[in-house]
């Protein structure tokens, strides 16, 4: 029987309910220059990618010169920055699962698509920071989701395999990523769905599969 060892969240939309934060920081900086992404791009193209990732998609689209780019993710990532101290904050039943997981012996990451700095912020401000063994960002990945490289860098450096991890996803581009590391993938669709009992009963199901 398979026995699930590790389980690894996304942030954005799993552990924080921080996607408009991004569309809107992005936007902000991107208004400097006269330019924004429309609610149907972020939708349907940006959402869940790298800030750097989202500047070379508009740089192909809309000609915005590459030597801006420093500038604007530096601008964004301020505002960013800005939202989370005005807008995070603890969550019980997240503070509930991540700590009880924690407790049971389960490993616990944080891989997301998020700069080092952006993470770490969330995680304290929603006061899980405790209860994670480690966060992996967009710095310590050469490439990002949908790329499974933020996943198998993770099981990889808990000395697992695969199979004993499960992967908490909401974004079509990190379910892609957890997919195709190996690991199991639960699916939820609000930051509301990421559950101690919704975990549990992901993790019996592919335990007794």
């Amino acid at each position: 029987m398979t026995k699930i060892k590790a389980v690894l969240f996304d942030m954005d939309g799993v552990l924080i309910d921080a996607k408009d934060w991004h569309y809107e920081a992005l936007n902000k900086a991107l208004n400097l220059f006269g330019m924004e992404i429309s609610r149907y791009d972020h939708l349907m193209t940006f959402d869940g990618l790298p800030t750097k990732v989202k500047l070379q998609i508009l740089s192909k689209r809309f000609f915005l010169p590459e030597s801006l780019h420093p500038f604007i993710n530096e601008v964004k990532q301020s505002y960013t920055a800005e939202m989370v101290h005005q807008r995070c904050h603890p969550m019980f039943h997240h503070e509930y699962a991540l700590s009880k997981l924690h407790r049971q012996g389960y490993k616990i990451a944080v891989c997301s698509n998020s700069t080092r700095k952006t993470i770490e912020l969330m995680m304290e401000k929603a006061e899980l920071l405790p209860y994670i063994d480690m966060m992996v960002s967009n710095e310590d990945v050469v490439k990002s989701k949908p790329d499974p490289e933020m996943y198998t860098t993770t099981i990889n450096k808990f000395g697992l395999k695969p199979w004993e991890c499960i992967v908490v996803e909401d974004n079509p581009n990190g379910i892609q990523a957890g997919k195709a590391s190996g690991a199991s993938v639960l699916e939820v669709a609000t930051v509301y769905d990421v559950t101690y009992d919704n975990i549990m009963k992901s993790i019996g199901e592919y335990e007794n599969d």
